[in-house]
């Protein structure tokens, strides 16, 4: 979800009311996307590089997270949204921590789509991860498949990623759901993140209908 920063200075504001607007951009999407199909909906909400900002702009960025989590806690029950944290959320402020995890509790029941929220998260980490719990294991090198490590991603016991979108004009990855992105659909659009909308998801969808996945064959 990038733009956040370029959408506030196009409208003379401050980068945080860029990411403000951001969180906003969130909402009908989340709403939108069961309907649509969508079982699981992963946003890449803050990378492990973001650290790399301002200590303003990072306090400012997880005061959104935290807020945003409490108080859509509850629609995302009734939308029966089931929230899941993938990334080192352990290493955020503790209050935050705490909140994702209560999110995570109320709202394990829901069975309409599973969101995904990307939090202090890096592709390569997660990778890094599986692998330190394959070595906590004594798993014996060739005993080590494919299979075995996906057990050890944040993601165990979900698809791999068919659609992958990136916003405001960016062609590139950014760490985000590597091992599982091995043969997403690639679709990149200039809307700046706080502009997406749910005519732009639809967009991409029939962007991604309309292509022929031959996964390698």
């Amino acid at each position: 979800m990038d733009g956040n920063r370029r959408w506030a200075a196009a409208h003379g504001l401050p980068a945080i009311a860029g990411h403000v607007q951001g969180v906003e951009a969130i909402k009908p999407i989340v709403r939108a996307a069961p309907d649509r199909g969508i079982e699981v909906l992963s946003l890449y909400v803050f990378s492990q590089e973001n650290w790399r900002r301002t200590e303003d702009e990072v306090s400012g960025l997880f005061g959104l997270v935290d807020a945003a989590v409490r108080e859509n806690t509850e629609e995302l029950v009734k939308q029966g949204v089931r929230v899941r944290v993938i990334g080192r959320p352990h290493e955020v402020p503790h209050e935050i921590y705490g909140s994702i995890q209560r999110a995570e509790e109320r709202t394990r029941r829901g069975t309409k789509m599973v969101l995904n929220i990307a939090f202090n998260y890096s592709g390569r980490s997660e990778i890094i991860d599986a692998v330190r719990a394959l070595l906590a294991a004594h798993v014996d090198p060739p005993q080590v498949t494919e299979e075995l490590v996906e057990r050890h991603l944040y993601t165990w016991g979900q698809p791999d990623v068919d659609l992958l979108i990136r916003t405001a004009g960016e062609h590139r990855m950014s760490n985000f759901l590597l091992w599982q992105s091995n043969y997403a659909e690639l679709v990149f659009t200039s809307t700046l993140w706080p502009d997406f909308s749910i005519a732009d998801l639809d967009s991409a969808i029939t962007e991604f209908a309309n292509r022929h996945r031959r996964f390698g064959s």
